[in-house]
Formats: C-alpha cells, structure tokens, sequence
C-alpha cells in the first residue's frame, strides 16, 4: 500500500495534503522496507521494556533532583510534537526549563542562535539548574521510551518537530514526515545544536533514504557515547 493512500489523523488538513504530496516520492523505496520495518519495531519495544527497568534507578535520582530543584513543579514535560505524516502526539521529558518557559519564548524568539524553523539558545535562561545537566547529558529525553513503547516514536529517527515549526516547512523539508520520528537520529550524533536547519534536513532524508539494521545500531551506539556529556548540546 502506498504511503499516500494510508489513511492518517494529520494536525490540519493542510498538512495531510503538503506531506501526501512530498511523501509519494519516497512511498517505492519506503514499501520495500516492510521487513525491516516489522523487525525495527519488534526491537524498539523490546529495548525500551529492557531500558526503563535497568534505568529506574536513574529515573528515580533524576526525579528527587527536579524535585529538589523546585518542588512544586512538575517532574515531567509534555509537549505536542508532529510525528509521521502530520499526526501529532504528546512528547515526554524530564522537565529541565522553569515552568512558564512556553510562555516566555516569545520574549525570547530574537535571540534564536540557529538557522530555518527551530529555535535554539545556548545560554537559555529558562533552563533550571538540573535541567542544564540533564540537557548536557540528554537524559531529559528518556521519558521518550514511553513513547516508543506507545508506537509514537522509535528510538531511531528524525526529530518530531513542533507544530509551529513544521508550518514554516517547505514540500522538501516535509519529506521528514514521511516515517516515524526518533529519540534519536543521524542529526543528533553528527553535532545536534551547531547544525543548522536546512543540514539537519539533508541528514533526516540521508538517513530516510540509508535506514537498515546496521546504521540504526551505529546510530544507537553513538548516541550511547553522547550521553556520557556532548558539548553540542543544549
């Protein structure tokens, strides 16, 4: 079945219709995957299962420092994102920024130190004292194996954009939404923070295009060394 003829729950229908038109260009080589695809997903729900058990110790020592941090403030963050041909879902985070940081980004927005639709600061007065760790170390993202398990995500992709981000898109800049988004990705483990929009794209589709059992393991290995403390992130 081709991509264009699924039958999705977009965020608009303007979006249904921009990412039908840019996926049919990658539906021949997407079909051919069917195997891999069965097989990833297998994996994915596996290694997350095994993941949240070995690290709940860590889940529980992060969530006494957030709570130690401010302990009125909620332990987890949620954040509508944009997953595979325009759906969206609600992403999870160890919360690392104050909780009005939504609210104050647009006092904020001329300071953006990237390129294309993102927003990004590396000096972010919104992020708290944890969360500048958990940000450093990328452990904010682990609550993100809840939504692998949920078949939101996968542990390999691209980036699930926000929602005012994809409407900045351009038809090539949506071909990204033609398969699941990731917890991680070719973008991240090739300098995340100091690659600008229109690179981080060419990635996304390089790994589109490139995906199979070996890059996707080569991916989660060097993202298993980034967590050790990258200096591109934050």
């Amino acid at each position: 079945m081709a991509l264009s003829k699924i039958r999705v729950e977009p965020y608009s229908s303007l979006y249904a219709r921009r990412v039908d038109r840019a996926s049919s260009m990658l539906s021949r080589k997407l079909e051919s995957q069917r195997i891999y695809l069965a097989v990833k997903r297998f994996s994915d729900i596996c290694i997350s299962c095994l993941s949240l058990i070995i690290l709940f110790p860590l889940f529980i020592l992060i969530i006494a420092l957030i709570k130690f941090d401010d302990p009125n403030a909620s332990v987890l963050f949620r954040q509508k994102r944009v997953g595979k041909r325009g759906k969206t879902f609600y992403i999870y985070k160890f919360r690392s920024m104050v909780p009005e940081a939504e609210q104050l980004l647009d006092k904020l927005i001329n300071q953006n130190e990237t390129t294309g639709a993102m927003f990004k600061m590396k000096d972010d007065p919104r992020v708290t004292r944890i969360g500048h760790i958990l940000r450093k170390t990328s452990l904010d993202e682990l609550p993100q194996l809840i939504n692998v398990i949920r078949g939101e995500m996968s542990l390999v992709g691209p980036r699930p954009p926000l929602p005012r981000e994809v409407e900045k898109y351009s038809s090539h800049d949506l071909l990204r939404l033609a398969v699941t988004p990731g917890c991680t990705g070719l973008w991240q483990v090739s300098g995340r923070s100091t690659i600008g929009f229109d690179e981080m794209v060419a990635l996304d589709l390089q790994y589109i295009h490139q995906r199979n059992f070996r890059n996707d393991l080569k991916i989660i290995m060097r993202t298993c060394l980034l967590l050790m403390g990258s200096k591109n992130a934050y």
